[in-house]
């Protein structure tokens, strides 16, 4: 008797497998890099693999799925947020050390989660520009809440958690600023990983037929609805994760750092990164943290007056150009740029063809045989197909 094997069970398992692989090769490399980077650089390595949880989380949201999001910063404030509170009613019930993380951690990615749950649902039924005004006035509403609930939030001023040391094991081998960077990067490295296999399997398959064609989908039985909702959880959860471990960084988070223009820089970094591509996130994700940074050091030698106004206006300026130039020489963003080889010419001297027998002379009008036309079609995989790799 001969058993029915599925082909998703077959070709998923080698893919989350290779995934699995990279990402745990990635995250090795990066640690290794710590050691080589003074506190400063590690600092800034922090903040790139944290940022890199929120632009790898938008770049699926809106690659994949096709739903335009412009609220990431508040998720990444309600993750932040989550982590406060439940490290500071930790710290009142005497819980401290790694105990103290990773229940923060779950705190700040439910909290997130929850908050993409609601969006979601809010997505399965708006599109296009309400989708974004929706996520754009959450953003907005982030610095009045925290107001509001000051009594919660503390207002403008944010919450402050407890000092967190590097472990005693660790003490004696690394610094504060690089078990930052570790932590960052690890919680970078498995959240990311788990979003990369999300959008490589079934999942992520019916993300981009959504995105292609609502209704044909609908058309062949893919539930849109749960898949805007899933796409909504999974990119919330990861921004919550990114503003979670910002707060571990700065022992610190207010509304002031969650404003319309960082959430709108995230959306700019997915897009010169590209759109849909890991990579082109963690791309993005670097810029965004290093040319600011850059601008600062190169207007250090200007007058006073002129570096201070030229410190808030450059980086925006730049960010812009790089956006035009960026979307006009390459759409798919610096992650789907490809270099092609020239051909290589063929030196050889092609030899003469040697006559042929005309069979067709001897035969008559009836006996020759007719021309086939062929037309050669665009080598497009279809969804039948893509489902099979």
């Amino acid at each position: 008797m001969i058993r029915r094997q599925r082909p998703s069970t077959i070709t998923a398992r080698p893919t989350s497998r290779r995934i699995i692989l990279w990402g745990t090769a990635l995250t090795v490399l990066a640690l290794g890099m710590t050691f080589l980077l003074d506190p400063y650089r590690n600092f800034q390595l922090a903040t790139i693999a944290a940022t890199f949880c929120a632009v790898a989380g938008l770049t699926v949201l809106v690659g994949s799925s096709g739903q335009l999001s412009l609220g990431q910063a508040a998720m990444m404030a309600v993750g932040g947020y989550g982590y406060a509170l439940t490290a500071n009613v930790l710290t009142d019930a005497g819980v401290d050390g790694l105990a103290r993380f990773f229940l923060g951690m779950v705190g700040g990615l439910v909290a997130s989660g929850l908050l993409g749950l609601l969006l979601g649902l809010a997505a399965a039924r708006l599109r296009g520009p309400y989708l974004a005004g929706l996520t754009l006035a959450i953003t907005i509403a982030i610095a009045p809440l925290t107001t509001f609930f000051s009594g919660v939030f503390n207002g403008d001023a944010g919450l402050q958690i407890a000092y967190d040391s590097v472990p005693p094991v660790l003490a004696t081998l690394i610094a504060m600023e690089q078990w930052q960077a570790w932590v960052a990067i690890l919680v970078a490295g498995v959240v990311v990983t788990a979003l990369a296999s999300l959008s490589h399997s079934g999942i992520g398959l019916h993300m981009r037929a959504t995105r292609d064609d609502e209704i044909a989908a609908r058309l062949s039985g893919i539930r849109t609805g749960r898949i805007k909702v899933i796409a909504f959880i999974a990119s919330s959860v990861t921004a919550g994760a990114g503003g979670a471990v910002v707060c571990f960084i700065t022992q610190a988070v207010s509304p002031g750092a969650y404003t319309l223009a960082f959430s709108l820089l995230l959306v700019v970094a997915a897009v010169i990164g590209g759109l849909g591509s890991i990579g082109g996130a963690a791309i993005g994700s670097a810029l965004i943290v290093l040319l600011p940074w850059t601008v600062t050091l190169m207007t250090e030698a200007l007058p006073a007056e002129l570096a201070h106004r030229l410190s808030g206006n450059l980086p925006v300026l730049l960010f812009g150009l790089l956006l035009i130039v960026v979307m006009a020489t390459a759409p798919r963003g610096l992650a789907g740029i490809r270099f092609r080889r020239k051909p290589r010419r063929d030196r050889r001297v092609a030899e003469p063809a040697r006559p042929q027998p005309d069979s067709t002379a001897a035969a008559g009008p009836s006996d020759a045989a007719e021309p086939v036309l062929e037309l050669a079609t665009p080598n497009v995989p279809s969804a039948h197909q893509e489902r099979k790799k």
